[in-house]
């Protein structure tokens, strides 16, 4: 009985991979890249206010002086309180450039990361803190504030991006597309604002502010009929 059972299943193997080769899915995959460009409508700086002393304390109240300067400045150029915050506050020792290892003084620094919701006064904005006492601007950026719209257009072009593919690849391959097996949604945000609009005519601080692209990648599955 078992060497029947054995000899009938060692026939049975090289039928079954055959059946199984058959019963393979006939599919296509195909990636889709999609990339829309907008104005930005908001934008972000760093900006603050950097004293040295002899000792640690009159060099931060020299700082702290002339921060509060600087937001209140701020404020009278339109930025709401929602829209600052303390990014650094920090005290250094400042070491003697001879090479002795002596500290000759104290550096005290306070930051404050600032959002412009009118991205056209911008060069104003900092313009108001540079005259107000800061002594330190850097890490301007831009992006959009409501970024919802253009993430969906930019997913909807990638889609029609994977069915140009797929239909050409169907074609040259003398084959027939099929219905949408699945559709995995992938990729990384735009690599931050590209910079090729003019300068702001009414900043006394020109500062050009590009456009903002965001990029959207999809891999979608297709059947072969």
């Amino acid at each position: 009985m078992r060497p029947t059972l054995a000899l009938i299943a060692l026939l049975a193997l090289p039928l079954a991979a055959p059946l199984a080769a058959q019963e393979a899915p006939r599919v296509i995959t195909v990636t889709g890249e999609g990339r829309i460009e907008a104005a930005p409508d908001l934008a972000t700086l760093t900006a603050g206010v950097q004293s040295e002393a002899l000792t640690a304390a009159p060099a931060l109240a020299a700082t702290s002086q002339a921060m509060q300067a600087v937001f209140d400045a701020l404020a009278a150029a339109g930025i709401a309180p929602a829209d600052m915050q303390t990014s650094q506050l920090s005290i250094d020792p400042v070491w003697a450039e001879d090479g002795s290892g002596r500290i000759r003084g104290y550096s005290a620094s306070n930051l404050v990361t600032i959002r412009v919701r009118d991205v056209a006064r911008l060069g104003a904005v900092i313009d108001a803190a540079s005259a107000a006492g800061a002594n330190r601007v850097f890490g301007i950026g831009f992006e959009l504030a409501e970024p919802r719209a253009q993430a969906d257009a930019a997913r909807e072009r990638a889609v029609a991006d994977a069915r140009a593919k797929a239909e050409l690849l169907a074609k040259a391959a003398g084959v027939t597309l099929g219905p949408v097996l699945s559709i995995r949604e992938g990729g990384e945000p735009a690599p931050g604002p590209m910079f090729a609009r003019a300068e702001m005519a009414d900043a006394a601080a020109p500062v050009a502010q590009g456009v903002v692209g965001i990029d959207a990648r999809v891999e979608i599955v297709y059947g072969l009929d």
